[in-house]
């Protein structure tokens, strides 16, 4: 039966499986959405079963199609590993997208050393706020901040983020107490999930009306902060640098409640994740944030 089943009719259902949607899996083949069902409709006809309950806003696989995809899924794994075995004697190309401010205070500083350790491997780094599209198969992996979007996603927490207080060292001399911060130049990062308002409350006081200095990205606040404009809320983990060389000191630092949160996730397709260029990639940067956070 199997050299009379189309590879084209196995490779439609396998992306739509594995995708969920009859659309994505014609954008990731180049194809029209119903020349996808065309070719899905010819393997059902040939196995003489229903793969796909069909609904108009979605597509859903039934037993028989679980059944089916457990196999070509993990064939079609195979497939990629053994491509890039073949491939892999040149540079491997790894395709990360991220979000601005994590790849500009933390990525990117730290992507010579995972060159080094990886020397077969290219990196292309693009950093934006649009979520990365895997389906137009446009990046391997992406870093996102806030909560991941989209299905067939293998998703990691890239540890948890303390938020505190940050600003000049000059400056940092008149702020004892959280109280003191209510005469001084708040500065905002309009798309921050952890806002003043929230670490004035976690801090028994009401925030003030804030004027003055708004960026809508982390990196232009901590800058900011950096050249003694006023203090700003940020992420330890993203002001690292500059907490390190006392560009930005903590001044509340055992005198306040600070906030902790997942900031970041580490996403790819689960259709990726055999492949040893992202693998490496993961264990890296899980490595290193652990050694941030031991330091």
């Amino acid at each position: 039966m199997l050299s009379s089943i189309p590879i084209s009719a196995i490779r439609a259902f396998e992306a739509a499986a594995r995708t969920g949607s009859f659309s994505d899996a014609a954008n990731e083949l180049h194809l029209t959405p119903s020349a996808v069902s065309h070719a899905i409709r010819k393997l059902e006809g040939i196995l003489s079963t229903t793969l796909f309950e069909r609904s108009a806003r979605s597509v859903r696989l039934t037993p028989a199609g679980e059944n089916l995809m457990r196999h070509a899924g993990a064939a079609f794994d195979n497939l990629r590993r053994g491509i890039e075995e073949v491939a892999g004697r040149g540079p491997q190309l790894l395709r990360v997208h991220c979000a601005p401010s994590f790849a500009a205070q933390w990525l990117a500083p730290r992507l010579t050393k995972f060159l080094a350790a990886e020397p077969q491997l290219e990196v292309r780094l693009a950093a934006n706020t649009e979520y990365a599209r895997f389906t137009n198969d446009d990046f391997d992996l992406d870093i996102v901040y806030g909560q991941p979007r989209g299905d067939g996603l293998e998703v990691v927490p890239l540890g948890e983020e303390t938020v505190t207080p940050l600003c000049a060292p000059g400056l940092a001399r008149k702020i004892r107490k959280p109280k003191d911060l209510l005469n001084q130049v708040l500065i905002r990062s309009d798309v921050k999930r952890v806002q003043w308002h929230q670490w004035f409350a976690a801090n028994g006081l009401e925030a003030p009306a804030i004027h003055g200095m708004r960026f809508d990205r982390s990196f232009l606040a901590i800058a900011m902060a950096c050249g003694g404009v006023g203090v700003t809320l940020e992420s330890t983990l993203l002001a690292e640098r500059e907490v390190a060389s006392r560009k930005l000191v903590a001044p509340l630092v055992g005198r306040s409640t600070d906030i902790r949160y997942v900031g970041h996730h580490l996403v790819f397709p689960r259709a990726g994740r055999q492949r040893r260029a992202l693998r490496a990639f993961v264990e890296w940067i899980n490595s290193e944030l652990a050694q941030t956070d031991k330091s």
